[in-house]
């Protein structure tokens, strides 16, 4: 019966043993990992930003052709380039700037509720990072992150517009669990391509850029403003329809862009 008892030990040590080495070895993979992953995650995001302004060239590396593009933090609640002093009181950096945690802080951002949130992201971040690339002082193209919800998921994507702040340039997500075949085509480079050339903004200055109900009728007076819809996927197509106009709107960027139009970077 002890034989039997002092096996029972030594094998609750061995395990217990085994689980404390393993335990070891996964935190010093992940803390050692870490870097790499971050290094990683920050080469995606970039490849997303050019791949958006069609600024990806064969034979250039993601980091080479990025380093023609300016990272700006731009203040949401004034409709401006966020000054040193700003960044500095809200402690952000434009480099490391994470607007999605920033969202989270209630210190630097805003909480939306029925009306206020078409695009259902719940909060707003007062401030986020856009990026520029400049011919001089002058901007050539400029690309915006948005987000917001479809059907099963929040669609994270970024929408780069022309020199005259009103014309898509291109746009695309780069995270989204939408269903595949349906609301996940807004993957398909098909579908991306159509909204090269739309208009954002109508005459009073309205975001009025959509997702048409099916096929755009190139007849329709307002078929500039829109993009086929997501067939079989009627509320995916208008969570885009409701993101875009958000972001692209009065209560974010909108103030921004329509000052770049009238008065230029400030």
């Amino acid at each position: 019966m002890a034989s039997s008892n002092d096996s029972i030990k030594k094998t609750i040590i061995v395990a217990l043993a085994l689980c404390l080495v393993c335990s070891i070895f996964v935190a010093a993979a992940a803390v050692g990992l870490k870097p790499i992953q971050k290094a990683n995650k920050d080469l995606d995001r970039k490849r997303n930003i050019l791949s958006a302004a069609g600024m990806l060239e064969p034979g250039k590396t993601v980091d080479e052709i990025f380093e023609t593009v300016e990272t700006r933090i731009v203040n949401l609640q004034t409709g401006k380039f966020a000054t040193q002093d700003e960044l500095q009181s809200a402690g952000i950096n434009a480099a490391t700037f994470d607007q999605q945690a920033a969202a989270k802080d209630p210190q630097l951002s805003v909480a939306l509720s029925g009306d206020e949130d078409p695009a259902g992201i719940k909060r707003r971040s007062n401030f986020s990072a856009v990026y520029l690339v400049k011919s001089g002082d002058d901007i050539e193209r400029i690309i915006l992150p948005v987000h917001g919800y479809g059907l099963w998921s929040t669609m994270y994507g970024f929408m780069a517009l022309q020199n005259d702040f009103n014309t898509v340039l291109g746009f695309g997500f780069y995270d989204q669990g939408e269903t595949p075949g349906l609301g996940g085509e807004v993957d398909n480079p098909n579908w991306k391509a159509q909204w090269v050339d739309k208009k954002v903004y109508n005459e009073q200055g309205e975001a009025v850029i959509e997702l048409a109900k099916s096929s755009v009728d190139s007849s329709d007076p307002k078929a500039m403003y829109k993009v086929d819809g997501l067939s079989g996927a009627t509320l995916t197509s208008r969570g885009v329809t409701h993101l875009v106009q958000y972001w692209l709107g009065q209560e974010a960027f909108g103030p921004f862009l329509s000052q770049l139009r009238s008065e230029g970077v400030q």
